[in-house]
C-alpha cells in the first residue's frame, strides 16, 4: 500500500562497476542470466556449470546463447564483502557520533546481513517444500504470494528454469518481480538492479509483454519513482486492461503522487475489472486516506474472509491490524496481528505492528523485545526509529547510546538505498527532523514535496519546517496534511504543536486533544510531548 523510501544520489544501475554495486559476495551487476543459471543471490546454490554467461553484453540481453565461460563465483568474497559493509557503516556512524565497539559490531552486522544479496531467509523453506513447480510461478504471482514464505523457493526455482530456458520471457518477467519483492520484504535494495535487468530481458525477448511492463511499474513504485510507475502501468494496461498488477500499481502511483480523486476512480475501475486481495487492500487504503475508516475496515474484512493462502492472510490481517492501531483500538490490532502470525510466524509487518501495539498499551518490555527482533532481521528506517524511541522512553542505563545507534543505522540504510536507485528523501526527512540534522531534514522534505504532494509529504515538510524554526511557513502544510480527513494521530500532533507555536491556541488544543483521543499511544515520545503541549494550552 503506501511505500516509504526515496532517493537523491543514484549511480547508474546498469553500469558494470563492482566498486559501486557490490553487496556481500556478489556484485549487484551480476547478470540475471548468471543468477538464473543456478547461483543463489549470495553465491552458487548448486554447482555452477561452465556455460554460465556473465558478460555485460549478455546482461543487456543482446545474446542468450550459452557461452563456454567458467568464472569464480565469488564465494570466497562473501566474508570480505560483509566486512566492507560493516566498515561502511562504521565510517558513516563515526561521522556523527561514537559508538561502543560491541554494539556497533552487532548492529552493523545485522544491517550487513539484511542488505546483502545473500540474505536468504532459510525459514522460507520450513514447510518442507524444495522448489515449487516452475509453471506455478512463471504464470505470474501475486505480490502477496511472493511476500510469503515461498518467495525464496520461487526465486531458486525460476533461476533453475531460466538456466535451461533462457528465452522464456515469462520466466524473466516473474523473476524480476520476485526480486522486487525480495528487495521490499528483506530490506535489500541490491535486488532492484537485478530486477530491472530481468524485466528488461523479458521485454527484449517480447516487446510490449504486459506482465513485464507491469513489473517495471512495480519496480518503479518500489524505488519511489511514482511518475515512472504510472507510465509503465498505463503501458501495461494498453496491452491488457485486466492486468491485476498494472491496475494495482496504477492505484499506488496515483496515491503516492497525491492524486487522490484519480486514485479513487482507479480503485473503482480495478475493483470492477479484477476484484481480489491486491485490489481490495488498495481500495481500502484509498478510503482510509479520505477518512472513511468504516468502508476501509469492511473491505479488508471481506478480503480476509476470502483469503486462502498464507501470504494473503498475513498481508490482509496485518493491514487490518494497522488500521485498528491507527484508530487506537489496540485489542483488535493485537487480534489481527495474531491472525497474521498464525499464518506466517515470521511475517515482519505483523511482528512490527504487534510490538508497536504493545508499546501503546504500556507493555514496553515486550515491545522492545519484539522490535529488537524485527531490526535484527531487517533494520529498516521505521522500526529502527521506533526502537530508538522505545529506548529513549525507557531511559535505563545505556539506553541513550542504544537509541543513537538505531538512528545512525537509519542513516546507513538510507545511504545504501540511494546507491541502488531508491529515493529515500521521505525517510531522511522523518528521521532527521526528530533525531538528526534539521537542515538535512528540511532539504529532504522540500525535495520530496517537489516530486509529489501527498498527505505524508505535507506532514513531513511541515514538521521539518517546524523543527527548523519556520512555523509560519509550516502551518499551511500541516493543515494540508489533515485536510483529506485521514485519521492519523501523528499528523494531528504535528498540527497542534505548529498551531500552538503560531499563536492559534484554540486550534492547537483541538488538534492535540484529537490526536490523543484517536490514538493515545501513537508514539513513545510523540504522545508524551503531545500531552505536555495540551496541558500548556488548557
Amino acid at each position: 500500500m503506501s511505500s516509504r523510501t526515496n532517493d537523491n544520489a543514484t549511480p547508474d544501475a546498469d553500469r558494470a562497476t563492482p566498486d559501486e554495486n557490490t553487496v556481500g559476495a556478489v556484485p549487484a551487476e551480476k547478470t540475471a542470466e548468471a543468477t538464473a543459471a543456478g547461483e543463489s543471490p549470495a553465491g552458487p546454490a548448486t554447482p555452477v556449470t561452465p556455460d554460465t554467461p556473465d558478460t555485460p553484453e549478455t546482461v543487456s540481453g543482446s545474446d542468450t546463447r550459452a557461452e563456454d565461460t567458467s568464472e569464480d563465483t565469488g564465494t570466497d568474497g562473501a566474508e570480505s564483502g560483509a566486512d566492507e559493509r560493516v566498515a561502511a557503516v562504521r565510517r558513516l556512524s563515526q561521522s556523527q557520533r561514537r559508538w561502543r565497539a560491541a554494539q556497533l559490531g552487532f548492529c552493523a552486522a545485522a544491517l550487513a546481513v539484511a542488505l546483502t544479496a545473500g540474505a536468504v531467509v532459510l525459514g522460507a523453506l520450513r514447510d518442507g517444500a524444495t522448489t515449487p513447480a516452475v509453471a506455478a510461478v512463471s504464470n505470474g504471482v501475486s505480490p502477496q504470494l511472493l511476500a510469503s514464505g515461498d518467495l525464496d523457493a520461487s526465486v531458486l526455482s525460476l533461476q533453475a528454469h531460466l538456466r535451461a530456458q533462457p528465452k522464456d520471457f515469462g520466466g524473466w518477467s516473474t523473476l524480476g518481480l520476485a526480486y522486487v519483492e525480495q528487495a521490499r520484504t528483506k530490506g535489500d535494495p541490491s535486488r532492484y538492479p537485478q530486477a530491472q535487468k530481468a524485466l528488461d530481458k523479458s521485454l527484449k525477448l517480447r516487446p510490449d509483454y504486459d506482465p513485464a511492463l507491469a513489473g517495471r511499474a512495480a519496480l518503479a513504485a518500489a524505488r519511489h519513482d511514482f511518475t515512472g510507475a504510472l507510465k509503465y502501468a498505463d503501458l501495461a494496461l494498453k496491452q491488457n486492461p485486466y492486468s491485476e498488477r498494472a491496475l494495482s500499481s496504477r492505484i499506488d502511483a496515483l496515491v503516492e503522487l497525491g492524486r487522490y480523486d484519480e486514485a479513487s476512480k482507479a480503485a473503482d475501475l480495478a475493483d470492477s475489472r479484477r476484484p481480489g486481495v491486491p485490489v481490495f487492500t488498495r481500495y481500502a487504503y484509498v478510503h482510509e486516506l479520505r477518512g472513511d475508516v468504516k468502508t476501509a475496515r469492511r473491505v479488508l474484512e471481506q478480503a480476509l474472509a476470502t483469503a486462502t493462502s498464507r501470504g494473503d492472510i498475513s498481508y490482509v490481517a496485518s493491514a487490518l491490524g494497522q488500521l485498528a492501531w491507527n484508530q487506537g483500538d489496540y485489542r483488535s490490532a493485537l487480534t489481527y496481528y495474531a491472525r497474521a502470525l498464525a499464518a506466517d510466524d515470521a511475517y515482519l509487518p505483523a511482528l512490527e505492528g504487534r510490538a508497536r501495539t504493545q508499546a501503546a498499551m504500556g507493555d514496553r518490555a515486550a515491545a522492545i523485545k519484539g522490535m529488537e527482533l524485527v531490526v535484527q532481521r531487517f533494520p529498516l528506517p521505521q522500526p529502527l526509529v521506533e526502537l530508538g524511541e522505545l529506548y529513549e522512553a525507557r531511559g535505563a542505563a545505556g539506553d541513550a547510546r542504544k537509541a543513537r545507534d538505531q538512528y545512525t543505522l537509519v542513516n546507513a540504510w538510507i545511504s545504501l538505498a540511494h546507491a541502488y536507485g531508491v529515493n529515500a528523501d521521505l525517510d531522511t526527512a522523518l528521521a532527521a527532523a526528530d533525531h538528526g540534522d534539521h537542515e538535512a531534514a528540511l532539504a529532504a522534505a522540500r525535495a520530496e514535496w517537489a516530486r509529489r504532494h501527498t498527505v505524508h509529504t505535507a506532514d513531513a515538510l511541515a514538521w521539518a519546517l517546524h523543527v527548523s524554526g519556520r512555523d509560519a511557513e509550516a502551518l499551511p502544510y500541516a493543515r494540508r496534511a489533515t485536510a483529506t480527513g485521514y485519521r492519523n494521530a501523528s499528523f494531528l500532533y504535528h498540527l497542534g504543536v505548529i498551531e500552538k507555536a503560531t499563536g492559534h491556541t484554540g486550534k492547537a488544543r483541538t488538534a492535540l486533544k484529537a490526536a490523543l483521543d484517536l490514538n493515545p499511544g501513537f508514539s513513545p515520545l510523540g504522545a508524551r510531548e503531545a500531552r505536555k503541549a495540551l496541558e500548556a494550552v488548557k
